[in-house]
């Protein structure tokens, strides 16, 4: 877990007898600088606890049965800098929650029962880096929501009940390079979701809705590095689809419903290097769009009904000659027509295909 190498930094000592601790919970300080690790999980918890070090700076509260987050739930430990609090039963969060947890870098709620975020509840966390909310039911996103989190630089939302991305939403995270939304039920994005996500690095939509994408929407992203789009329904790209990804290095849209590309789709990203279009309709693509992508090293294209007929052939040259790594010329068949059904792109000729009258 990319978390786990940020806190494996912590060296325990045994805690002073005069030590404030709540009896449920284990705490041990960091006798350097007298920061106190509360650990309190699995302990049967039904609220945040009371009476917890003035110093704690890591609060371990995972697999409790917490419901709710009051106003000022922090304000007795200004110096946290981190909070697990997943797999709870969280369902409400009030918006002066984390009043004052200025030193706040990691927040993890994942696995709770969080329907809504509060208007502005996290404008406080002015140094919070990674914040955790999946496996919540949160259906509905909003700017106000992520106000003041100029320093996050890692937010992840799988498996919520998100179905619209609405413009600006998240405009406020300038800093945001991790953005995963997989596993939701997202349908619709407006060309102007990802407005002011210019350091972003990481976008995941992995198994979601998605039928189309505007023109346009990804084109704030000019720091883009992998796009996710897997596991769609996604039936076509225009050519400015994928407008702006100057920076793009792997790009997935496998077990889509992809039957048409371009030749100039990939036309403006140059340093694309992994680019999977396996498990789709393919039944033709013109090789020649491969021929202007120096950094590609990875192309999947396997399970798609591919039609060979003599236009295939600028895509089997293009195999013959490559030094990009692909899923063996075996496992590219022919799907139609019914002549040379089975047989692998490895053994066409092309004096022996057929041009469409």
């Amino acid at each position: 877990m990319r978390y786990q190498r940020w806190l494996m930094v912590i060296t325990l000592w045994t805690v002073p007898a005069a030590f404030c601790c709540p009896d449920i919970c284990k705490c041990s300080i960091k006798s350097a600088s007298v920061k106190a690790e509360v650990d309190c999980h699995k302990r049967g918890l039904r609220v945040f606890p009371s009476n917890l070090p003035s110093d704690a700076w890591i609060l371990k509260l995972g697999e409790n049965g917490i419901t709710d987050l009051k106003a000022n739930t922090l304000g007795t430990i200004p110096k946290v800098e981190s909070i697990n609090l997943e797999r709870n039963a969280v369902k409400s969060i009030h918006p002066q929650a984390f009043s004052g947890a200025k030193q706040l870098m990691l927040l993890n709620l994942y696995g709770n029962h969080i329907t809504k975020l509060p208007s502005r509840g996290f404008k406080d966390l002015l140094n919070l880096r990674f914040l955790m909310l999946g496996q919540n039911q949160i259906s509905v996103l909003k700017p106000d929501m992520f106000a003041g989190m100029r320093n996050l630089s890692d937010l992840d939302l799988p498996l919520n009940a998100l179905t619209i991305l609405s413009s600006n939403t998240f405009k406020p995270l300038i800093a945001l390079k991790v953005l995963d939304l997989s596993l939701n039920r997202i349908q619709r994005i407006s060309p102007k979701a990802f407005t002011g996500l210019r350091q972003l690095l990481f976008l995941n939509l992995d198994n979601n809705s998605l039928r189309t994408i505007p023109a346009g929407t990804f084109r704030p992203l000019v720091s883009l590095e992998m796009l996710v789009l897997d596991n769609n329904f996604l039936s076509t790209l225009s050519s400015s689809t994928l407008n702006g990804l100057r920076n793009l290095q792997e790009l997935y849209l496998r077990n889509n419903e992809l039957e048409h590309l371009p030749p100039d789709v990939f036309s403006n990203m140059a340093r694309l290097s992994q680019l999977a279009l396996s498990g789709n309709r393919l039944k033709l693509v013109d090789g020649n769009m491969f021929a202007h992508m120096p950094e590609l090293k990875k192309l999947h294209l396997y399970n798609n009904p591919w039609h060979c007929d003599c236009n295939i052939m600028s895509l089997v040259q293009w195999i013959e000659w490559t030094k990009t790594t692909w899923s063996s010329r075996e496992t590219l068949k022919c799907s139609s027509p019914a002549d040379l059904r089975g047989k692998s792109f490895s053994s066409l000729r092309p004096g022996k295909l057929l041009c469409p009258v």
